[in-house]
């Protein structure tokens, strides 16, 4: 998946997650490694096996249509010699508005490749905040960090790592059992 919008998608996470505990004061503290359920989340695989499917769909329509147009072009540049001032104009202006429609086309699936991954990246942090926020009230914890590695918590005990049980857990709810 695209690692620009995953990576945003995990920050406003570990914002979310963090200043949502922030205000609320626990003598027990707890945290996930939001990298590691990403990773281990067995919906992550599946999500991302369904983007790439449907990115390649739409990249293999965008390639058919520069290689028609491609073979177009060759066919005009064999039989150019042969074509009247007027028919070289109208040919020339006819592949230029092709080429025209396909970059605009190139750019509208490149938008929709975007979109469709930024869609199943939300899809499974909607997942997991879902099943950490349940996790957390049936556990009677009432403040669960999320980490990243990034800084947000420098340090924790390892008594104080949730990850495996939440990870555990997930897939569990995931595969409906």
């Amino acid at each position: 998946m695209n690692k620009i919008s995953l990576s945003l998608a995990l920050i406003a996470l570990i914002l979310s997650i963090s200043s949502f505990f922030y205000f609320n004061s626990s003598s027990q503290l707890v945290y996930v490694d939001i990298n590691k359920l990403m990773d281990g989340y067995k919906r992550t695989a599946v999500e991302k096996s369904k983007f790439e499917e449907k990115a390649k769909l739409m990249q293999s329509n965008v390639d058919s249509l520069v290689a028609d147009w491609q073979n177009e072009l060759k066919v005009y540049e064999k039989e150019r010699s042969s074509m009247s001032k007027k028919e070289l104009d109208l040919k020339q202006e006819l592949l230029g508005n092709k080429q025209q429609q396909i970059t605009n086309y190139q750019k509208a699936i490149q938008g929709k490749i975007q979109e469709e991954d930024q869609k199943a990246s939300q899809t499974v942090i909607n997942d997991i905040n879902d099943y950490v926020k349940d996790y957390g009230k049936k556990n009677n914890y009432k403040i669960i960090f999320g980490a990243s590695g990034s800084g947000t918590i420098m340090y924790a005990d390892k008594a104080a790592d949730l990850t495996v049980e939440v990870l555990e857990g997930l897939n569990a709810e995931y595969q409906g059992g």
